[in-house]
């Protein structure tokens, strides 16, 4: 075998084994739509608890807390029928207007939006847009820090919800 040939074998094994750990740190429950960014958390308590875990977690952390939409209450006033859907808006401004700051366009990507909907099954998922997903979609190279802690801050706040 040709050293070169060598040199590629090496390189797709530590490919396999990187790949392989990335999939193994994924929770079970977790789910990352990579063509459109959108992540999915199963919860594993009802729209109401959900909500009141969710937001307490974020005033214990500091985070600002800017609105809920309960989108299913809306829906009905305007007469039509829809799942429960209830979006939460939320950001920590010294750490989301530094996107801003590399892009202004990545406004439209902040504060943080948190949606809590249920399926046709009756099981309830947390869904927001994949901090890496915004970070191409805004051509932001200069804030990989800020997104990793914004990555980690919205899984720990998810959490709450995927343990009774």
């Amino acid at each position: 075998m040709s050293r070169h040939n060598t040199l590629r074998l090496g390189r797709f094994g530590t490919f396999l084994v990187l790949m392989l750990l990335w999939a193994s740190a994924a929770p079970i429950d977790a789910r990352i739509e990579r063509n459109n960014g959108i992540v999915r958390v199963k919860s594993a308590v009802p729209m109401s608890e959900a909500i009141v875990r969710i937001k307490a977690d974020i005033a214990a952390k500091g985070i600002k807390f800017v609105d809920e939409i309960d989108q299913s209450k809306l829906a009905a006033a305007a007469g039509i029928k829809l799942r429960p859907s209830t979006l939460l808006v939320f950001g920590n401004p010294p750490l989301g207007t530094q996107f801003i700051t590399s892009n202004p366009d990545a406004g439209l990507d902040w504060p943080v939006r948190l949606l809590l909907t249920q399926d046709d099954n009756g099981d309830l998922w947390a869904v927001w847009t994949d901090f890496a997903w915004i970070a191409r979609r805004h051509n932001i190279r200069d804030r990989d820090a800020q997104f990793d802690m914004a990555t980690m801050v919205v899984k720990s706040i998810t959490s709450t919800i995927t343990a009774k």
